[in-house]
């Protein structure tokens, strides 16, 4: 069985990041669940800026990939998006709530689709999942 690898056990700098997994264009699904391994280890942490400019590129590699060979993709965007990001995450909506700093009840709301988000909302999480605003937005 395979391990996957883990943010902990992921290099801090470019150089390192490159020699681990080489940024390149995606061509099959074997380099495409490699690449999602990867940018799984790193979605939702505190990144380096190296590490922050690597997960962007190798991203806009895995969205090519996506949007050229897997028919009727769609990246997810909106609530999907940000359920998504909690799932992966491992977080709650009582997790959510202390993260955008507001009562409990409100991630509740939030994650049902009751609620909207603020920008206040929106500019918090795209700096804890390192994602563009405009997906929340979509």
């Amino acid at each position: 069985m395979k391990t996957r690898i883990t943010f902990k056990q992921l290099p801090k700098d470019y150089q390192a990041l490159l020699a681990l997994h080489m940024l390149r264009p995606v061509h099959d699904n074997v380099e495409y669940q490699n690449a999602l391994e990867i940018l799984d280890a790193l979605a939702g942490h505190s990144l380096t800026s190296d590490q922050d400019d690597y997960f962007e590129a190798l991203s806009l590699f895995v969205e090519a990939y996506e949007t050229a060979h897997l028919p009727g993709f769609s990246p997810k965007t909106g609530l999907p998006l940000l359920k998504h990001l909690i799932e992966e995450s491992g977080m709650s909506a009582a997790d959510l709530a202390r993260l955008l700093r507001v009562d409990r009840s409100l991630g509740v709301r939030i994650l049902n689709g009751e609620r909207n988000l603020t920008l206040d909302h929106v500019k918090k999480l795209t700096e804890r999942f390192h994602v563009p605003a405009e997906l929340f937005f979509a």
